[in-house]
């Protein structure tokens, strides 16, 4: 499932737009505030960013200069009630990739929201094709060049989120965290063995290779 991160210091506002999103099919978790917020990537990963712009201590501005020097490829898009243009300028001049005026309408920020995934690569309805490789995740099957691949769920899970993101890194910790859950007392050993099992059973995919980014990880990288 797709999993949003909304930042905004209005909680009602906050628990409107997760409610909605929700509703929608996502995954989402509410944030009051950047600090929350980073802490919430440190410990899973998100497929898309909403943000204020004007909240305390570190306003959206600061938040999303800092998530793209960690994190070039998630979608971004503010929504706030500065409606100057300077403010849209400087937004997307820090890699913003949508800007929305308060107050909001849900059903745009929905179709903002879809098509921010889509560019990304990321669709909601949980299909990748890569080669001859079919992933689907509503059914949790894996086909290669037309014979169904047997896997558990944390196997797709994981191939799955590696493929929704070529050519980035994922730390062994990350994918840890996201898929074994923060307070598992499991090895990060345990990720090289599911790495390992994947690299096997999908030997014959032309379209992808996982790769070992020595001291930090693993990514998917596309042929």
């Amino acid at each position: 499932m797709v999993k949003i991160l909304v930042v905004e210091d209005d909680v009602k506002l906050n628990q409107t737009v997760c409610t909605y999103l929700s509703d929608s099919g996502f995954q989402v978790k509410g944030c009051l505030g950047a600090r929350d917020a980073y802490d919430e990537m440190y410990n899973n990963l998100y497929d898309l960013i909403i943000s204020d712009i004007m909240m305390p201590e570190i306003d959206g501005f600061e938040f999303a200069e800092t998530v793209r020097k960690v994190n070039r490829h998630i979608p971004i898009l503010f929504m706030s009630a500065k409606d100057d243009l300077p403010s849209k300028q400087k937004g997307f001049q820090l890699g913003i990739d949508d800007y929305m005026v308060k107050p909001l309408e849900l059903d745009e920020l929905l179709l903002r929201v879809r098509a921010l995934l889509r560019r990304a690569n990321i669709e909601t309805h949980r299909r990748l094709e890569v080669g001859n490789l079919e992933l689907d995740g509503d059914a949790m099957t894996a086909v290669v060049s037309g014979e169904e691949i047997p896997v558990t769920t944390r196997e797709f899970n994981i191939l799955y989120k590696l493929l929704s993101y070529p050519n980035k890194t994922f730390s062994r910790a990350q994918l840890m965290d996201e898929f074994w859950g923060v307070d598992s007392d499991t090895s990060l050993r345990a990720v090289d063995v599911y790495i390992t099992k994947l690299r096997d059973k999908f030997s014959g995919c032309d379209g992808f290779e996982i790769k070992t980014v020595r001291g930090l990880g693993y990514k998917a990288v596309l042929k």
